[in-house]
């Protein structure tokens, strides 16, 4: 098995768990560091929310020894709520601070944060300057291939971060314009590789083993990241794992994808005690239509998981539909 370093944490150099806003909780990295993911990113955690006190922000700070190797990931666009934060972050533990640079959606880019930054160069290294002066791990940056087609510096933009003191670099291989569609740009990632010294972890496209294999070759990268391709899928790591480790895979049968989706619910509800049943099962909603795309009467019973309730009616759901799979196989 080989191994990356940034700064003194060691990861895996099999494949990372993307940071997804209301996707990849606490609940959702857990269950995917059980399955094999090598390192995790926390959801966003706004700077300026933190040092204000929002206790939502600071219930997104608290990392679990099962998480680890894992990263905090803060946003903002000024530097000195970025130190601030960045030093409130230390008391966490967290084994990295990630600084998104890449965020595409209006509320963030909105805030002259996230992917906004990548048009203001000389502001974006200031904050990643400002968060090694109080933070005591190593420091991140995620961004994006640039913000438009006529606008796309990536590799300028790496070889700021590095110079600003960034101990790694991920790049997403989209500009903020795109979004989450079209192709990500794998051309992009290897030539910020080929630009800096530090480690660059790879990000878009990646939805399979062979996938995984494929950026590591043609990029260069140090490290794969992967994101949507989880959804409802965590055994794609345990798939990566195999190959590295040169055991044999065997996919999941229907009940032990049933039994995974039952388990992450509970770790949904277990996760934060501050929640109701009812809000957590909010949340576990769009996870266990993922579990359930592909199969047989997947669009009715998708349906139905967006009235679940409580934990009994996601046990009901899946007895029904493994029923109904196993009547029409």
């Amino acid at each position: 098995m080989e191994y990356i370093n940034i700064g003194n944490v060691k990861i895996k150099k099999t494949a990372a768990l993307a940071p997804m806003a209301s996707v990849a909780d606490r609940a959702y990295r857990t269950l995917c560091c059980e399955h094999g993911a090598a390192y995790a990113v926390s959801e966003l955690i706004s700077a300026k929310g933190m040092c204000y006190n929002d206790t939502k922000t600071a219930q997104l700070c608290t990392i679990t020894e099962k998480e680890r190797p894992m990263a905090l990931q803060l946003f903002g666009g000024e530097p000195e709520f970025i130190e601030r934060a960045s030093k409130m972050c230390m008391e966490y533990r967290p084994d990295i601070l990630d600084i998104n640079m890449g965020c595409p959606v209006p509320k963030v880019v909105n805030n002259n944060s996230g992917s906004a930054l990548m048009k203001d160069i000389k502001l974006a290294a200031e904050i990643v300057r400002a968060a090694k002066r109080s933070s005591c791990v190593p420091v991140t940056v995620k961004f994006r291939k640039g913000w438009d087609n006529e606008n796309v510096n990536a590799v300028e933009f790496a070889k700021a971060m590095e110079d600003a003191g960034a101990d790694a670099l991920t790049i997403h291989g989209r500009t903020r314009i795109q979004m989450y569609g079209g192709k990500a740009d794998w051309d992009i990632i290897k030539m910020v590789k080929e630009s800096v010294s530090i480690p660059v972890i790879g990000n878009g496209d990646v939805d399979s083993l062979q996938k995984c294999l494929d950026m590591y070759s043609y990029t260069g990268c140090d490290l794969v990241m992967i994101g949507r391709a989880t959804y409802g899928n965590p055994f794609i790591f345990d798939e990566i794992n195999s190959f590295y480790e040169g055991i044999p895979y065997t996919p999941p049968t229907l009940e032990e994808k049933m039994e995974t989706l039952l388990y992450h619910i509970r770790l949904i509800l277990e996760s934060d005690s501050t929640k109701s049943e009812s809000k957590a099962m909010c949340e576990a909603r769009k996870h266990a239509a993922w579990y359930m795309k592909g199969h047989y009467g997947a669009a009715a019973f998708r349906a139905e998981c967006c009235s679940l309730c409580s934990y009994e009616d996601a046990v009901r759901l899946v007895e029904r539909f493994l029923t109904a799979q196993k009547e029409n196989a």
